[in-house]
């Protein structure tokens, strides 16, 4: 198992503790089976074999992504940001839950902030080629 930290801009740390979400609450972890993104009270877990698709983007508006996570009005997308420079997208084949605690808002896909995107990216193999 790989646990990948988030990477915090300083404009950022104020606002997201307001929400719980410090270095301490936030995390990615991925093993052969599992990935769970972790960002304060906010959880989201699937199964790698549910990634279809990995890819680095930014950068980001800052509105858009300080403080807690965000939910995109149009697709159901959520993004865990701790920075408004580069993350990494992760797309999945089944939407998962992560947004609220009864599962009733499933999410196509993932925007997380880690220290090593690239490095991520790589630990996911194929899916960070588009395949």
């Amino acid at each position: 198992m790989r646990t990948y930290a988030f990477s915090f801009a300083d404009s950022y740390r104020r606002p997201a503790r307001l929400f719980g979400i410090t270095p301490a609450t936030t995390s990615v972890r991925l093993d052969n089976l599992v990935l769970t993104a972790r960002f304060g009270p906010w959880t989201l877990t699937t199964t790698v074999l549910n990634i279809a698709h990995v890819s680095l983007t930014g950068p980001y508006r800052y509105l858009k992504t300080a403080g807690p996570a965000r939910l995109s009005i149009s697709d159901r997308g959520l993004t865990f940001a701790t920075n408004n420079r580069q993350g990494v997208y992760l797309q999945f084949h089944q939407p998962v839950p992560g947004i609220d605690p009864f599962g009733i808002v499933k999410h196509p896909n993932l925007t997380v902030t880690v220290s090593e995107c690239a490095e991520f990216i790589a630990a996911l193999g194929d899916r960070g080629r588009g395949i």
